[in-house]
């Protein structure tokens, strides 16, 4: 998970389901182990940073989750370069537009930005944060068990 804006999408969802959970945020007062007690990894680093330390691999997902350009492009862009099964980024449909037009500006291909689940999770109707990290952890089993969920 990159940002720890969202706290409700904790390392207990993952641990449910079977995946280990890292967080990147260089922004402390979100990615901290006081918010974050139950994370296995935490890692206070600007994603650039941070990715090349942890392996990122088939059974690897990615959620982006700071609103923050400056921290979930260079994160989406290095992760479109890896096999993970998931990258999924916060934002409503104009933000990923947003997103897409910086991305192919910086001359990532459509092919790959098409890997990015935006908005993120299943769909418009979650509202709490813990019903929007439902929605995501939601979206994130349904893609490894090979459906497309856009």
């Amino acid at each position: 998970m990159i940002g720890g804006a969202y706290r409700h999408c904790t390392g207990a969802h993952c641990k449910s389901i079977g995946l280990s959970h890292c967080l990147i945020d260089p922004r402390r007062a979100f990615g901290n182990p006081e918010r974050f007690p139950h994370v296995d990894q935490l890692i206070q680093a600007w994603p650039q940073e941070a990715l090349p330390q942890i392996k990122l691999g088939r059974s690897t997902c990615v959620a982006l989750l700071t609103h923050d350009p400056k921290i979930d492009d260079p994160a989406i862009e290095y992760v479109l370069e890896t096999p993970v099964f998931y990258i999924g980024a916060l934002g409503s449909k104009k933000t990923h537009e947003s997103r897409r037009l910086r991305l192919l500006a910086d001359g990532i291909s459509e092919q790959k930005i098409a890997r990015i689940h935006a908005p993120i999770g299943l769909g418009p109707w979650a509202e709490t944060p813990e019903e929007i990290a439902l929605s995501i952890m939601a979206q994130i089993v349904a893609v490894r068990w090979g459906s497309p969920h856009k």
